[in-house]
């Protein structure tokens, strides 16, 4: 358990809003389940377009109980942390739900890891099992485990040992062949779990607590290592339902997930969004832009969530005009800063004319603001919207932590019920993101109107400082966007032995045969923009590095650039 923060955000009051959300809901995710297959027994809840996998609330529901069952029978239970490395197939969701039935904590894997990353998580998670596929690309998970595991393939099920990995004992195997050497299969756990009678079941899931750790997420780690944010049953549970509320989610609408699971865009603000409104899920598995557009046109998809990224590959797709978008209504864009020219691009050419922005992070569960479907297009095109009802939020002075009023750029904080436990067995790190008054600190920058909608302009440490003025990336950004031959742009700051930083736009052209030469840009940005604005810079691109769950790493950028712009001396001078 972790203590709560409970904090209503007055405004919402004021204004109205409190609808959303009449109250807090203290419910299990398990029992969130059971109570959504009472309700809505025969109601769709997920049907995979590409492989035979349909399943009613009341059929996943059952089914759940049998996995939960069968991890029961393994030995594992209430607070076992359990791993799952995966893409987004069901017997991802089904280990989610069987893991809160029974409280078992959830540890999910980014799907891009290698043997190193596998490695340190599931030593620092103390993960006791591990549920796996075959692997994803370039990576066969089978190899990093057995490389990872050496003698996994001489041990007996469920009696692995490893000094390395203290507390693993168990492997999983997902797929249709059959599991390697030391590793249960998938479709043995039905069976296992025929030896646990329902009583035995039901006195485990009446010991789970709402206010327990169900799901521990972990950070990027763009510095240090990756951190395992531990939320609850109570966090992720009530900010689906306020994320779900914003966009007047039913149970008559079809939400197509093309986000991964293992990150918070899927499994807060799309699995749980849907489960607490019972709306049906048509999962993607990995996502490709054919494969949600087909999904969306046959299923009939009515909401679509992606990062700006997935929706401008959608848009810029050679076959998008053999798609109709028709039945689409609503979704998120989130994940990063999302540029207002495809927001408007994506209500105009798909329909999405009550698609939504949400802004938080995974130590948030993750929304902290969200526009809602009742706001202007102006504001949901341009803000990230108000205060998640609950939760309060303030903008602070990086540098003296006073409160800052309107349009006074600062950091973004937040208080509430949304707000992790901490940082699995990292303590220092924990006091360091949330203060001690309760307060989560985002390292972001943003400002906020005398209405309460708040705007994003960028990351404390993405700031560019040329010659002591500061530059925000995203205003440069939002400019170029406009440009008709840029598809996608990111700015970053590379060190400069003059100014300490110069301005560097990494550009992805419409077509390279346009011609388009760093000039052409330059000219553009001086033409709008403070001279001081202008890319010294333009590197020109065919993509950007991005994590798994689609977040450009413009740290990766600047190493690019620094590398191609031949900047290693400038980058190695020290500044205090």
């Amino acid at each position: 358990m972790c203590n709560i923060y409970l904090f209503l955000n007055a405004r919402e009051i004021k204004r109205g809003r409190i609808f959303l959300v009449n109250e807090l809901l203290s419910i299990t995710v398990g029992n969130l389940l059971e109570q959504v297959a009472n309700q809505y027994p025969d109601d769709l809840a997920i049907q995979y377009n590409d492989r035979p996998y349909r399943r009613t609330w009341r059929e996943f529901d059952e089914e759940v109980n049998r996995i939960a069952k069968g991890f029961l029978a393994m030995g594992l239970g209430r607070g076992d942390h359990i791993a799952i490395w995966a893409t987004n197939v069901p017997e991802w969701l089904l280990t989610l739900f069987a893991c809160a039935k029974i409280g078992a904590v959830l540890v999910t894997v980014n799907t891009n890891y290698k043997v190193f990353e596998l490695e340190y998580l599931l030593r620092q998670s103390d993960s006791k099992a591990l549920v796996m596929i075959q692997g994803l690309k370039d990576v066969n998970y089978v190899d990093v485990v057995n490389e990872l595991c050496p003698t996994l393939k001489n041990s007996k099920l469920g009696e692995y040992q490893n000094p390395m990995l203290p507390f693993l004992k168990h492997i999983v195997y997902v797929g249709t062949e059959q599991a390697p050497a030391g590793m249960y299969h998938w479709n043995s756990l039905e069976k296992l779990g025929e030896a646990v009678s329902e009583e035995q079941f039901r006195a485990v899931n009446a010991l789970v607590d709402p206010q327990d750790v169900t799901n521990m997420q972990y950070t990027s780690g763009t510095t240090g290592f990756p951190k395992g944010v531990m939320l609850t049953h109570y966090n992720i549970v009530n900010n689906g339902k306020s994320i779900g509320d914003c966009m007047k989610f039913t149970h008559a609408d079809k939400l197509c997930i093309c986000v991964p699971f293992f990150h918070c865009f899927g499994l807060v603000l799309a699995v749980m969004a849907s489960l607490t409104h019972a709306t049906a899920m048509v999962p993607v598995e990995t996502y490709r832009p054919t494969a949600v557009m087909k999904a969306v046109q046959e299923e009939q998809c009515t909401a679509l969530h992606g990062v700006p990224t997935m929706f401008i590959a959608i848009l810029e797709h050679p076959t998008f005009h053999d798609y109709k978008f028709t039945s689409l209504r609503t979704g998120i864009m989130a994940g990063s800063p999302c540029p207002v020219k495809v927001m408007q691009l994506v209500v105009d050419k798909m329909g999405m004319k009550e698609i939504t922005i949400t802004y938080g992070q995974t130590e948030a569960s993750p929304a902290t603001t969200m526009t809602s479907t009742d706001d202007s297009l102006e504001l949901r095109v341009s803000t990230v919207g108000r205060a998640m009802p609950f939760v309060e939020t303030k903008i602070v002075d990086p540098e003296t932590g006073e409160t800052l009023g309107p349009n006074q750029p600062g950091e973004f904080c937040a208080r509430g019920y949304n707000i992790m436990c901490g940082y699995y067995k990292m303590e220092e790190a924990t006091a360091q993101a949330i203060d001690a008054d309760g307060w989560l600190h985002s390292g972001d920058l943003a400002m906020v109107d005398e209405n309460g909608y708040y705007k994003i302009t960028g990351r404390i440490k993405d700031m560019i400082i040329r010659g002591g003025e500061n530059i925000y990336p995203k205003e440069i950004e939002e400019y170029l966007y406009t440009h008709p031959l840029v598809r996608d742009v990111q700015v970053i700051g590379v060190p400069s032995q003059q100014y300490g930083e110069e301005v560097c736009a990494c550009i992805i052209p419409r077509a390279w045969e346009d011609g388009l030469v760093a000039k052409d840009i330059q000219d553009a940005v001086l033409s709008n923009m403070a001279r001081h604005k202008v890319p010294k810079y333009v590197l020109f691109m065919e993509s950007f590095p991005m994590t798994a769950s689609g977040k450009i790493q413009k740290f990766k950028l600047r190493e690019l650039a620094v590398e191609r712009l031949r900047l290693q001396d400038e980058a190695a001078i020290e500044t205090a």
